[in-house]
């Protein structure tokens, strides 16, 4: 019996609003709100009628904490799940903190707002003593830690796929597998073909940020950076097939070194075909992934915003777009005093969940998790005072919600490793 605040309207939210509707019995009551409440709406049309969950709509501005507030007091939620941008997940988590209700997100922080002197002070000297570039990362949602503390609320972050099912997968493998993990690698592998020239499987602005960056990875104790799809690999994928994959810098590596006792080193690949490599690669060299804003015609416009506008709406995709995907961890390490190695991961049809819930895959594997998390933290089955990343807490539960819900999961005891 619980009652849960989604913010957010996009594909994600989406799905992870259909599955809180299946698991009614965990969440009664569900309060969807948008910048777009027609969008929230139309969802709430939806699925009337086929679920016990009580639906309602708000509008609400994500980056207004003053209105955020006025909605938690309002609505009364036992906690907020976060399924708008990155770029608001400070906002949100500071009116949850002072409601002092519970908050839940897919993925961390990054700024709107990359050339913001306050933000990029912060951004050089990390990026001097850490030595990673990217503009997501952990630390400013770690420094709430202690203001979650001392409110008495839980903080959850990156309950999506990647992160998220990785971290939880990680967790899982250390406890029933491993005495010691020493390498993890996290393959995402999208084998799905939407049939447009160029299309990005989710929000635009942070897919094409996160592609175009340097890789990085964990090793040793500390961080290695590369330039941009530098590293490519091949991997013979089950149920998809030979793709080509290149090494990203990812947000779990950071929370996972920090978490897993002992390991040397965490990588993070990425499939892409080469149609999109030479879209990509084209639209960043004639400036068109640029976030400096810049004046056409008396108008001020962010290249990569006014971009996101002339492409396909991931949330549109679901109905064209075929194939499967499988994402997973590839551990290695000791057991019993022996060397061990599994491979655990989950293979997700495009088709199958657009005849369920009206989405690709991509969307639906971020959105199940969402719910799952979510509603680990209401049932108090996960639940400690201050700010965490899921593999903090117990895998079982969540491992169990994976399978009942739509993601069931593999383990493998002799896979193919990545060189």
């Amino acid at each position: 019996m619980s009652r849960l605040l989604i913010i957010g309207c996009g594909g994600v939210a989406g799905v992870a609003i259909h599955k809180c509707c299946q698991n009614s019995d965990v969440f009664t009551e569900i309060c969807i709100a948008s910048r777009t409440k027609e969008k929230c709406d139309a969802v709430k049309a939806k699925l009337e009628g086929q679920t016990k969950t009580v639906i309602t709509t708000a509008k609400v501005d994500a980056d207004n904490k003053d209105e955020l507030v006025a909605l938690i007091k309002d609505y009364q939620p036992d906690a907020v799940l976060n399924v708008a941008l990155p770029y608001q997940d400070l906002t949100i988590m500071d009116a949850c903190l002072e409601c002092k209700v519970d908050y839940i997100d897919t993925a961390n922080y990054e700024p709107e707002d990359i050339e913001d002197p306050q933000w990029r002070a912060i951004y050089d000297k990390r990026c001097e003593e850490l030595g990673f570039s990217a503009y997501f990362d952990y630390s400013w949602q770690w420094a709430y830690m202690d203001r979650f503390k001392e409110a008495g609320i839980t903080g959850l972050l990156g309950t999506g796929f990647d992160p998220g099912v990785t971290s939880v997968f990680t967790a899982y493998a250390l406890k029933h597998y491993f005495d010691e993990i020493e390498t993890i690698d996290i393959l995402d592998c999208n084998g799905g073909d939407h049939g447009y020239p160029f299309a990005t499987n989710f929000n635009p602005e942070i897919n094409l940020r996160e592609v175009s960056a340097p890789g990085s990875y964990w090793e040793n104790g500390h961080w290695v950076e590369i330039p941009a799809m530098s590293i490519k690999r091949e991997y013979d994928f089950p149920q998809v097939g030979m793709k080509d994959m290149y090494l990203l810098h990812h947000e779990e590596i950071e929370s996972l070194a920090k978490n897993i006792p002992g390991v040397k080193r965490i990588r993070f690949f990425m499939t892409f075909g080469q149609s999109y490599l030479t879209h990509m690669n084209c639209l960043e060299n004639i400036g068109m992934l640029s976030t400096t804003p810049i004046n056409y015609e008396g108008k001020e416009i962010v290249p990569i915003q006014f971009l996101k506008a002339l492409l396909p709406d991931p949330a549109s995709l679901g109905p064209r777009t075929v194939g499967k995907t499988n994402i997973g961890c590839i551990f290695t390490g000791k057991k019993d005093g022996k060397e061990k190695t599994i491979y655990i991961y989950n293979v997700c049809d495009h088709q199958e969940c657009y005849k369920e819930v009206g989405s690709q895959a991509i969307s639906y594997t971020t959105g199940v998790p969402a719910m799952i998390g979510a509603a680990l933290v209401v049932t108090k089955q996960w639940d400690r005072d201050g700010v965490f990343t899921v593999e903090e807490f117990d895998p079982d539960p969540y491992m169990d919600m994976l399978n009942r819900f739509g993601l069931p999961w593999v383990v493998d005891e002799n896979p193919k490793l990545v060189d």
